[in-house]
């Protein structure tokens, strides 16, 4: 069924989408740094935890293309993000009762079923009604950063005062701020549902096809995204190892988060195209990753944690500009589905083999991460040199 019904003005709908990344962003500043602390807690070792924690990115190949297509074709964005949220927080509750590896491994990939599309339907539905209203993505996005920046420090903190296996409630607890905001959502109105009658011709895919450099583009930016693997597995652990606090460990994470907030902030008066983005935040990976991959002391982590801005933010802020500037809205869920899958599989390559390569070499596993960024960069050239090359063929 269309979601017909009035979009609320340009800054009350910048507001609630705000507000939804906020939420979603402070229940995964807990999650993503702490999530293996707790999986370490219930006994799983280093090896085990890289495996639960690929899973996620196997089940959204199959999860998120199901889910973002439902939601195109129905016009139901903001249904599809209360359905979603709403399992995932109740899944999450589910996950804390369980023990053992293998039950956890079957109970957290019934819960990425319905965590995994979140995001991208939150893209999704920014960016076609921020497109409507004609505002940048990036000022919108930064609100999420910061709540993770909240998550982070708050977890960190209550780490070194609360059991580590109770930590699974905590994210339980923040999915749920989540299903509030999706539900202060506003529908988007059938103004797209009806535009897409005007394109039926054109299907995703065949848009995907006609620009080659927009699939070749959202790769790079996989493999740069990809390249966090290590990152955000082994981190905490590996900094809780050389003798880091939990509040330390979590003013690190938020440090580089405040970098990429930065970024989002100024992104909408910067005049570097999508593809260039995602270049440069291929060279900021190659030269973080490497950096990390010789054991560097303490005093400089600080510093190498402000290129986050580069490696995810402009590499992130790349991949939804080609989106944008590329894909007509109608179709816009589906390809953020299509770009999530392309991320599920190099991620899930990459954080299953990190648990691996830390186990045996340590930091030394970063420097393949710096090899995975270095190469999305190249790939983000290529794809800059054949947009140019379509532009020029265009033009003749």
């Amino acid at each position: 069924m269309s979601e017909e019904h009035q979009i609320p003005t340009g800054a009350a709908f910048a507001w609630r989408a705000a507000a939804l990344y906020a939420a979603l962003f402070v229940m995964l500043g807990v999650q993503l740094p702490f999530l293996p602390l707790w999986l370490a807690a219930k006994g799983l070792d280093a090896g085990e935890i890289g495996v639960v924690l690929a899973i996620p990115m196997v089940v959204r190949v199959f999860a998120i293309p199901l889910a973002t297509r439902h939601a195109d074709r129905h016009d139901g964005l903001r249904a599809a993000l209360i359905v979603t949220a709403t399992a995932a927080a109740l899944g999450y509750g589910a996950l804390g009762l369980l023990h053992g590896a293998a039950a956890i491994m079957v109970g957290y990939a019934l819960v990425s079923a319905f965590y995994t599309p979140i995001t991208p339907l939150a893209d999704a539905y920014a960016l076609r009604g921020l497109r409507l209203h004609g505002r940048a993505y990036g000022p919108v996005r930064m609100w999420g950063s910061a709540a993770f920046i909240v998550g982070t420090v708050g977890a960190g903190l209550l780490l070194d005062r609360i059991a580590t296996g109770r930590l699974i409630w905590l994210i339980a607890g923040t999915m749920a701020l989540a299903v509030a905001a999706a539900c202060a959502l506003a529908p988007l109105d059938g103004t797209e549902a009806t535009k897409r009658a005007g394109h039926r011709e054109v299907s995703a895919v065949g848009i995907l096809l006609r620009q080659p450099a927009l699939p070749i583009g959202l790769g790079a930016a996989s493999l740069i995204q990809a390249s966090h693997a290590v990152y955000y597995g082994f981190s905490a652990l590996d900094w809780k190892t050389a003798g880091l606090d939990g509040g330390e460990i979590g003013v690190l994470w938020a440090l580089g988060v405040a970098a990429e907030i930065a970024l989002f902030a100024c992104s909408g008066r910067l005049a570097i195209a999508p593809l260039g983005l995602i270049a440069l935040g291929g060279a900021g990976g190659l030269l973080r990753w490497g950096a990390m991959a010789l054991g560097p002391p303490t005093a400089l982590l600080p510093l190498l944690q402000c290129l986050h801005a580069l490696s995810f933010g402009a590499s992130h802020l790349g991949a939804m500009g080609l989106i944008m500037r590329t894909v007509p809205a109608a179709y816009g869920a589906t390809v953020q589905g299509y770009f999530a899958v392309a991320l599920g599989l190099a991620m899930a390559g990459a954080m299953a083999i990190s648990g691996a390569l830390y186990a045996r070499w340590g930091d030394l596993a970063y420097a393949a991460m710096a090899l995975g960024a270095g190469a999305g960069a190249i790939v983000a050239m290529v794809a800059r040199r054949l947009a140019r090359d379509d532009v020029e063929t265009g033009a003749r």
